[in-house]
């Protein structure tokens, strides 16, 4: 930790005076320049505040313009961190295997930020995990005012000087001396210039005072949404999918929330400043609700929703059928090829991904293997013309007849195990390619190869898992709910067949043995025979890759290969440095 500086607040209690009593002085609000702010930044194992963890607080406190003390910590947080998440921050297992957890990183953070106004750029993200980390440590939440610089920018910023209210956007703007880099102290030291710069501009609107800069934050609400506002009225405080309709009962827009009743309402709140939105809302006559049993199943029913409805205001995962696959074309001397028509269960394929992403992953393919890349269909009864990649040694030219049909058809099936097997080859043989580039300082060109492999080993890696998941039959999960009891899901074939959940301090066995035998039937497939199939596959194998997941029954096979792709989960290349064998690739 670094070491702190002096204590300061402001003096009493902010906010203004109330009933008709004569105002003090102190309840117009303290000074800004008396004013202590805790700038805190956080890094975390994901986004949601109650299924995830904090790996890093940064924190910097400032007063009068001046930095009067700093604090920053690496934190464990108790569970593995996704590689995704460490390919963004730099934060590995490893960093954090030493460091405190947050049942002693938090009141030493408390201390340091005590009495002082909390601010954050995307404030309900940070405080929302500090909330929650005082609830599982049983640490009172002090409640202090709270701060949000994106509420701010959105107010004293217009789209001409900026294009977004990122804080890599805005720290440029007001000439943050550090860059963000997704390290929490760094990036709190980068959003206290971007407070300071708000506050100036803030003081220009009259802003003088807490008081004021709280009230300042408060945007009024539009009058649409406050003529709108009744159709948030009687909402289950559930977890489960929201549906806004118009007056022809047509599915305007689809979100899913642990909460539905606090998630709509927010839609009516001066923070919702999205346009978009905001056009959907003048169009909503009537909110629906499905109300599920956890967080999981509400996650499945909106993919559902969303892809079957094709919601005009929803933007994510709405057609999964323009997602792309790798697959070999099905002719005498066979090539890979991007196709949004998915193969049949079973068949050699990667994906589903982006079309991008399909046919960097064919790249790196044939950059491993001399599977042709032309996109004539070749026969084996005439010649066709050559290309530079067989000039070069690059393609096995079955144009010119070199193979036979079937010497070619070896080729096709090292890509073929390329897709279902060991990405080992193709790794190996790019990874060689990238250490010869590198020596020779062709870095441009190195880094190119490097995207192409990972993207590849990503896509591959992909495959697998969902494959597994789909060939495994029936599994059946249950993770902690919090209050108590089971979140249960019973998964066949890729699919959520069916999800309860338990009561508190209850056996949760009888209700899983009752939700096995009413859960829907699945016809068994080999590998997702979609790519909305797929998407719920992957949704389902992040909830079982959480720590508070366990397996109760799984029946069939659900394993993974030690030469499969798996073993190359986190292992995506993203230096174009020397590249050697030995480095683990």
């Amino acid at each position: 930790m670094h070491g702190s500086g002096t204590a300061g607040g402001g003096p009493g209690e902010s906010g203004p005076g109330s009933g008709f009593t004569q105002p003090t002085l102190d309840s117009f609000g303290t000074p800004l320049s008396e004013v202590t702010f805790c700038v805190v930044d956080l890094e975390t194992t994901g986004l949601a505040a109650d299924a995830c963890g904090i790996t890093e607080i940064g924190a910097v406190k400032v007063k009068g313009g001046e930095i009067i003390g700093e604090f920053g910590t690496l934190v464990n947080p108790g569970e593995p961190i996704d590689p995704r998440v460490t390919r963004l921050t730099g934060i590995t297992d490893e960093m954090v295997a030493d460091a405190p957890g947050i049942e002693s990183v938090l009141p030493a953070f408390l201390e340091f930020a005590h009495g002082a106004t909390m601010v954050a750029h995307n404030a309900g993200f940070d405080i929302g995990f500090l909330r929650h980390a005082c609830e599982l440590t049983d640490t009172r939440w002090p409640r202090p005012p709270v701060v949000d610089t994106v509420v701010l920018a959105r107010r004293l910023t217009e789209k001409s000087e900026v294009p977004n209210r990122r804080l890599g956007t805005l720290a440029r703007l007001f000439g943050s001396e550090v860059a963000p880099n997704h390290r929490a102290l760094d990036d709190a030291r980068a959003t206290v210039a971007v407070l300071h710069g708000l506050i100036e501009r803030a003081t220009g609107h009259g802003v003088g005072t807490d008081a004021e800069l709280a009230e300042f934050c408060r945007a009024i609400p539009s009058e649409l949404q406050r003529r709108k506002r009744h159709l948030a009225d009687g909402l289950p405080h559930t977890p489960g999918v929201y549906i806004f309709r118009d007056a022809d009962d047509r599915a305007l827009y689809i979100g899913v929330s642990v909460n539905v009743a606090t998630r709509v309402r927010s839609y009516f709140s001066a923070a919702e400043q999205r346009r978009r939105l905001r056009d959907m809302l003048a169009a909503a006559e009537r909110v629906e609700v499905v109300e599920c049993a956890h967080r999981l199943e509400a996650g499945v029913a909106e993919l559902r929703l969303i892809s079957g409805g094709k919601p005009p205001y929803n933007r994510a995962a709405k057609f999964p059928e323009h997602r792309s696959w790798v697959r070999l074309t099905d002719e005498p001397y066979p090539r890979l090829q991007v196709s949004r028509k998915p193969p049949a269960p079973g068949t050699p394929r990667l994906g589903p991904a982006s079309g991008t992403q399909a046919q960097a992953a064919i790249s790196a393919i044939e950059a491993a293997l001399p599977i042709r890349s032309c996109r004539t269909r070749l026969s084996p009864k005439r010649l066709s013309p050559s290309c530079v990649l067989g000039e070069i040694g690059k393609c096995a030219e079955p144009c010119r007849h070199t193979v036979s049909v079937e010497e070619y058809g070896a080729v096709a099936e090292r890509a073929a195990r390329a897709m279902d097997g060991d990405p080992a080859p193709v790794a190996e043989a790019v990874g060689e390619r990238l250490a010869e580039l590198s020596a020779s300082e062709r870095f441009e060109a190195a880094a190119e190869r490097r995207d192409e492999l990972g993207a590849y080993l990503a896509l591959a890696v992909h495959s697998h898992r969902i494959r597994g998941l789909v060939a495994a039959g029936e599994i059946v999960a249950a993770g902690r709910a919090k209050g108590g009891g089971w979140e249960v899901a019973v998964i066949r074939h890729g699919l959520l067949a069916g999800a309860v959940r338990t009561p508190p301090r209850a056996d949760p066995m009888p209700y899983i043995a009752r939700l096995r035998e009413t859960a829907r039937a699945v016809e068994p497939v080999p590998d997702a025979v979609d790519a909305a199939h797929a998407a719920e596959a992957r949704l389902l194998l992040e909830w079982l890759g959480r720590p508070e997941v366990r397996l109760v029954a799984v029946e069939g096979a659900w394993a993974s290969r030690l030469d499969g792709p798996g073993r190359w989960e986190g292992r995506v290349p993203h230096d174009p440095s020397p590249w050697r064998r030995e480095s683990g690739y």
